[in-house]
């Protein structure tokens, strides 16, 4: 333990490297010791839990209520459920590092604890208009812990420290910490474990210390130096939420949020490509308004796309005007626009990578077998596409050599 003042005063605390810093201080508001407790820490380049982000966003109602509107309504359908539900109309929870006394709300303070990464926090539920709500979270201060609660914050303390913070001996020093967001229980993946594993050993050969995490890890992204995304990113997901934190911290990012935003609409990209003069397949904008214009501009077979698809997913081949209409009928419940392109037949995509400008490589992505896709989502299980096999050399006999 280090007292603020030392910790702010004492040069020798400034120069040390890869510092990781816990600010249990009591007070935390605007321009206090506890304040400026965790800013010189980020100054410094210490890793800190509270950022002074998480400080801010702490500070006004207006603000953390944006980001617990979801927990809310997990809130009021987890008791509705419940067997138990509280015999009162309000109560407090002290969540300590993401844990909490109750099994029940263990997820919920988990979640807290990822949106909100501080040591100590004083949550208050409130029944309203039939619902439970988040009324207000507060920095609780380490000096009103309970007996209980302190074995409680020691146990989550040590917990914590473990998982990240604790480096094995000898360990090989990096100059760089990655993280790579990658998620097991996803069906199809940007990035298989093989390519994960190798992904790893590449980066430790140019001494990148690079390491796999999960959705449960939101509350670790400023213990890293860079971020990169190896699940299929959406809007209206963590994906989203864990680039948007990253980029707030000062991390590289790879989908950077704004590419997110924009590079994951197909409306975007082709209003984009269109305005570029590059080439595409004849496409229109499609709304309800205007089916006969597209039909008319594009012959069939039309290829209807949601415009967040991704993988293969929300995109349909129509032959006929009655396929046309009954498929953009059930596609416009989900969007209020949607693409329509021209089919053109081919055996494979081209996927091209360009980082920083520059193109780094080029690969095809082969249709899956007997089909005008990727990935054929048409069965029990989705099949993808295979690269054909190569053709045998013939040896020195003119036999082939496999």
């Amino acid at each position: 333990m280090i007292g603020v003042k030392e910790y702010l005063g004492n040069p020798d605390y400034a120069s040390l490297k890869d510092a990781r810093v816990i600010n249990l201080c009591s007070s935390r508001r605007y321009l206090s010791l506890g304040y400026y407790y965790s800013l010189l820490a980020e100054a410094r380049g210490h890793k800190v839990i509270p950022s002074v982000r998480t400080i801010q966003d702490l500070s006004r109602k207006s603000i953390y209520s944006l980001s617990t509107a979801d927990l809310d309504r997990r809130l009021h359908t987890l008791f509705k459920r419940s067997q138990r539900p509280p015999d009162r109309d309000r109560f407090e929870l002290p969540v300590f590092f993401g844990r909490c006394t109750s099994d029940e709300l263990q997820g919920v303070a988990r979640e807290l604890f990822e949106i909100f990464p501080a040591p100590l926090l004083s949550v208050e539920f409130r029944l309203r208009n039939g619902g439970w709500r988040i009324a207000s979270i507060r920095s609780r201060p380490l000096t009103r812990l309970s007996a209980e609660q302190d074995e409680l914050f020691i146990d989550a303390l040590a917990h914590y420290l473990s998982s990240r913070w604790v480096k094995a001996k000898g360990r090989k020093r990096f100059r760089y910490d990655l993280a790579i967001l990658a998620n097991p229980e996803e069906k199809l993946p940007p990035s298989n474990k093989k390519a994960l594993q190798r992904f790893i050993r590449a980066a430790a050969e140019f001494k990148i210390n690079a390491e796999l995490i999960g959705p449960g890890d939101f509350g670790r992204i400023a213990e890293y130096d860079a971020l990169f995304i190896r699940e299929t990113t959406r809007i209206d997901h963590h994906t989203y939420r864990f680039a948007k934190r990253a980029a707030n911290s000062g991390l590289v990012v790879m989908d950077d949020p704004d590419s997110i935003l924009k590079c994951t609409n197909k409306v975007f990209l082709a209003e984009l490509l269109g305005g570029r003069r590059i080439g595409t397949p004849r496409t229109v904008i499609l709304r309800p308004d205007n089916l006969t214009e597209a039909e008319e501009t594009l012959r069939y077979p039309i290829v209807l796309k949601i415009p967040d698809g991704a993988f293969s997913a929300g995109v349909f081949k129509v032959e006929n005007r009655e396929e046309f209409e009954r498929s953009a009928q059930r596609l416009f419940k989900q969007s209020d626009l949607l693409l329509a392109q021209e089919y053109t037949y081919t055996a494979f995509d081209w996927r091209i990578g360009i980082l920083n400008r520059k193109p780094l490589y080029a690969c095809k992505y082969f249709m899956s077998k007997s089909h005008w896709q990727i990935i054929d989502h048409s069965g029990k299980h989705p099949r993808e596409g295979l690269a054909p096999r190569r053709a045998a050399k013939p040896n020195a006999k003119g036999s082939p050599t496999p």
